[in-house]
């Protein structure tokens, strides 16, 4: 199977990196010439255009950092839609709007193609070792034809359901993440306030009732000071709005999220778009003139498990 990758980024680059370490014969496009070029000495091939490369291969997989960036590379002139033939499959693996993601969706089947929509869950450092979580939406034949392409990138492989069932099931996953790591932000500021040990606070709370993914991982750069999580405060922001626009239109009246997203707005608008967005917890470091830091904690977070061929969930 001939494959297509469309947005070399924080995530997309790790992704494609594990197609290429499998062997995948790969072709590549990003708007950054040095990574097309990074990838293409290492064996990938490059295209001209989303629709060029969308006519050379089997499956097209794009993954970009908005629904708005996604509806242009599929829909402009030289874009993924007018290179689609039939039999030929679209994975979104983006986070995205499960309105766009079908909407998109009907354009591809109009041209005889097949959508699906994957979003991955775990951690930047999972998808570099290829021991992330994806979630797939769509048609369940082809969901089956490329499995041995998603078990190459991800570990722990769930068939959602129908298209856009995945992106739901995604922008909730990124909705309590969210709001775990801004209550993190107000644990860590108490145990400093009480002269706790941030070391043994941090054992305690991985042992405890209290634990969660975002505590073993996040909690550890924000520890070192780095916040180095590879992955932004503008995106939280999108994923977040994403989650409140959608209960909005199933009528479910929300009150923890906006608040949430309120205090990462906050935190964009002190640290910037593109800071990490662990640094959602400095908001209470400098309000209260305090820090977290703790020694022997990594700067950047690495998945020391072995590499292992994913499988369905």
């Amino acid at each position: 199977m001939k494959i297509g990758f469309i947005g070399l980024g924080n995530v997309g680059g790790k992704l494609a990196g594990s197609l290429l370490r499998n062997k995948f014969n790969l072709t590549v496009i990003d708007l950054d010439i040095n990574l097309v070029k990074d990838f293409a000495s290492r064996g990938s091939t490059t295209a001209k255009s989303p629709k060029e490369l969308a006519e050379k291969v089997d499956l097209i997989i794009t993954c970009l950092p908005s629904p708005k960036i996604c509806a242009e590379v599929m829909e402009k002139k030289d874009g993924v839609i007018e290179g689609l033939s039939k039999e030929k499959i679209w994975l979104e693996m983006s986070t995205t709007d499960d309105k766009e993601v079908k909407r998109i969706g009907e354009l591809v089947k109009s041209k005889g193609a097949i959508p699906l929509d994957a979003p991955v869950s775990g951690g930047c450092h999972r998808a570099t070792t290829g021991n992330i979580a994806i979630f797939v939406g769509g048609e369940r034949k082809s969901f089956e034809k490329i499995l041995p392409v998603l078990t190459a990138m991800g570990r722990q492989i769930l068939h959602t359901g129908e298209l856009g069932s995945a992106s739901i099931l995604k922008v909730i996953t990124n909705y309590l993440a969210s709001t775990h790591l801004a209550a993190l932000g107000e644990a860590w500021a108490v145990a400093k306030k009480s002269n706790l040990d941030m070391k043994k606070t941090f054992k305690g709370i991985q042992v405890s009732s209290g634990n969660s993914f975002v505590h073993e991982t996040e909690s550890q750069v924000i520890l070192n000071g780095s916040y180095n999580i590879n992955f932004t405060m503008d995106l939280v922001e999108k994923d977040m709005t994403l989650f409140n626009n959608l209960s909005k239109k199933l009528n479910i009246p929300l009150e923890i999220s906006p608040l949430v997203l309120n205090i990462f707005k906050d935190a964009h608008a002190k640290y910037g778009s593109r800071s990490w967005s662990s640094m959602v917890v400095k908001r209470l470091e400098d309000t209260c003139k305090i820090n977290f830091r703790a020694s022997g904690y990594p700067k950047e977070l690495v998945d020391n498990e072995t590499e292992e061929k994913g499988y369905e969930i």
